[in-house]
């Protein structure tokens, strides 16, 4: 089993910038991809960001490539997702999650999530 606790989010203007962070617990945090996915009102969940287990690759889903920057600490069992130049669109929950197996950015390959942070985004 996972554990999974995201903080970091909040309310900001369009243009600021906020760090999300997740920690993690339970299995080997080293083992295991992690992905951000978020999911506003009335749409699906969709893949946002990844990092292999390594942390040697990360993925961007192609709406944020450049804006949002991804990393993890495995000495300290976390991962990080920096939110730049950000827009009223990305205003969603956001949320951690982990898989014990190499990337894929379907949310439903992905077994241990997070409770979610709120990012609001105000124009």
């Amino acid at each position: 089993q996972v554990q999974l606790v995201e903080s970091g989010g909040g309310l900001v203007q369009a243009g600021g910038s906020l760090r999300l962070s997740c920690a993690a617990s339970g299995r080997t945090f080293s083992s295991l991809t992690m992905g951000w996915f978020r999911q506003a009102p009335g749409k699906e969940r969709e893949f946002v960001a990844a990092i292999k287990s390594s942390g040697g690759s990360t993925y961007y889903a192609d709406s944020v490539k450049g804006r949002f920057t991804m990393s993890r600490d495995n000495a300290k069992n976390a991962v990080y997702l920096q939110l730049n130049s950000l827009k009223p669109e990305d205003t969603a929950a956001y949320y951690c999650a982990a898989r014990p197996s190499v990337f894929v950015g379907d949310a439903s390959y992905y077994p241990y999530w997070g409770q979610g942070t709120q990012v609001t985004v105000s124009s």
